[in-house]
């Protein structure tokens, strides 16, 4: 009888495995609308409370009017942004072809601008020329934008699959925030995991993807926009497309918006633009810079414990399997790892409370 339990046993646990995979397979298509959908809800679990203490036992409503909040202050905003900038970088690309813009012909005047000492310097470190310095600068940065432009690229081309995607991610998000109250319990208690653990990473998961979105995709909102602004004000063409790719490189740690302002400040001191190159420098530095500072401690409120080079090579490994999403989904999986083994350090420590010690001496 005990030999048939365990084989009966594993037999379910072959049987959901295999229906998991399944469904895997057959909703996989809307996998990354459903994670954007999860995301949202936990973003705005907060608002739904608020409402449904203004219509107690009103559920429905409450998540219908969260709804409508998230569609017209974030969804409509970024579409008719995004619409814009995708004008402009489509004006900067027909420049580009007709030979109005010239990088190279830019990158020579800062090149000639440069004292002499310098000019031996960026020469003898392969920069000297157009040509060797956007290959230099291409094996830098890798593929982590061509991604992202790809990736936008494909939305643009497949029009009806992504307007059916992101009626599909409205339509989960709908019914997560009404019942989301139930499904939370309902998916701890079903995880194989003890009690504890499975409390402790659900908060942790929660926690990551409320400081990543509020404390990384926010604050680099925010610095793209002041970007924007800047450049706007010095009268540079394309203010708005040059914001979003600064708003993109605030996304990742060790790298950030400095590396669109700075190159611009350059070609302006080169170019004799003194006083606009001045407004970017003292823009990046004062406003852009602490803009991090400042907004990072308000909307996140707590330290997440995620290292800033892990925090770097897990949104960029994110980006490049799973495109945008992978801006969240990478440093929660950074965070989780972290978690798990600390988790796995304190049990066994628990049960061995004298290992890793030293001898007394």
């Amino acid at each position: 009888m005990l030999e048939r339990n365990k084989i009966e046993r594993g037999g379910f646990v072959l049987f959901l495995v295999i229906v998991t995979i399944g469904l895997t397979l057959v909703v996989s298509h809307f996998l990354s609308a459903m994670l954007w959908a999860a995301l949202a809800a936990i973003m705005f679990h907060s608002l739904n409370e608020r409402l449904l203490e203004r219509w107690p036992e009103k559920r429905t409503r409450a998540a219908t009017m969260t709804l409508l909040i998230i569609t017209f202050a974030v969804i409509i905003p970024a579409m008719l942004i995004g619409t814009m900038v995708a004008e402009q970088a489509s004006g900067v690309f027909e420049q580009m072809r007709t030979g109005q813009i010239n990088f190279a012909a830019y990158f020579q005047q800062v090149h000639d601008a440069l004292p002499l000492r310098l000019q031996t310097l960026v020469e003898n470190a392969g920069f000297g020329t157009f040509e060797l310095a956007q290959s230099k600068i291409s094996q830098a940065l890798g593929n982590s934008a061509s991604m992202i432009t790809q990736r936008a690229l494909a939305i643009g081309a497949d029009a009806a699959s992504f307007l059916l995607a992101f009626a599909v991610g409205l339509y989960v998000t709908f019914f997560l925030l009404r019942d989301g109250y139930a499904l939370g319990p309902q998916i701890k208690r079903a995880l194989p995991l003890e009690p504890s653990v499975a409390s402790r990473l659900i908060e942790r998961f929660v926690a990551v993807v409320r400081a990543t979105i509020k404390g990384s995709v926010l604050v680099a909102l925010a610095q793209g926009a002041l970007g924007a602004i800047t450049f706007a004000i010095v009268g540079l063409p394309a203010s708005l497309l040059w914001g979003a790719l600064m708003a993109i490189a605030a996304l990742l740690p060790a790298i950030g918006p400095a590396i669109v302002w700075g190159p611009v400040a350059i070609y302006l001191f080169a170019t004799g633009a003194i006083w606009q190159g001045a407004v970017v420098i003292g823009s990046g530095v004062m406003v852009i810079g602490l803009a991090d500072n400042v907004l990072r401690p308000m909307l996140v409120g707590r330290d997440t414990g995620i290292p800033d080079w892990l925090v770097l090579v897990t949104t960029l490994g994110g980006i490049e399997l799973l495109g945008l999403s992978g801006i969240v989904v990478g440093p929660v999986v950074g965070a989780l790892f972290l978690t798990g083994w600390q988790i796995l350090t304190e049990q066994r420590l628990a049960l061995h409370p004298t290992e890793g010690q030293g001898e007394a001496p």
